[in-house]
């Protein structure tokens, strides 16, 4: 086996591990059903959409149901495992789940890329923004539509 391929088997093994202390530690169960999704997700280090995840997960779990991954793609968003991206509909795994949330995340309309980042002061200031406006943020991620550099080169 490469050495790159070792070490991204490697990596992936302690993000699974991260995620099941997780949510050990919050009294929750990651399923087998669960732990395949984020493991996809994980491997794909890209947004998928609902129905290729679905398929990703038929090729080893051939009975797979729509709404069973739905139900587990809700629990792993709620775990703080996975990010909703409603830019594009789909999905990506939080790639540092144990690390500082994610308050913006950087999405490639073109690929599904993306990029987690954390500004706690832009974020404030945002939130600050909002509630001028009359209302309250709803959730702590802010999606920001781009093009990667992989695509603006193309």
């Amino acid at each position: 086996m490469p050495a790159n391929r070792s070490t991204q088997q490697t990596a992936l093994a302690a993000q699974l591990r991260t995620a099941e202390s997780l949510c050990m530690q919050r009294g929750k169960r990651l399923t087998p059903i669960r732990r395949k999704v984020l493991e996809i997700l994980l491997q794909q280090r890209r947004s998928v959409k609902a129905y290729e995840l679905l398929d990703l997960i038929r090729a080893v779990q051939p009975g797979a149901a729509p709404p069973t991954v739905y139900r587990a793609l809700d629990f792993l968003v709620d775990e703080g495992l996975v990010h909703r991206l409603d830019a594009i509909n789909a999905w990506t795994a939080c790639m540092d789940a144990a690390g500082e949330p994610h308050d913006l995340l950087v999405v490639c309309t073109q690929c599904g890329a993306v990029a987690e980042l954390s500004d706690p002061t832009l974020s404030r200031q945002l939130a600050h923004k909002v509630a001028h406006a009359g209302f309250k943020l709803s959730g702590h991620e802010t999606e920001l539509r781009a093009i990667c550099a992989d695509c603006r080169a193309h």
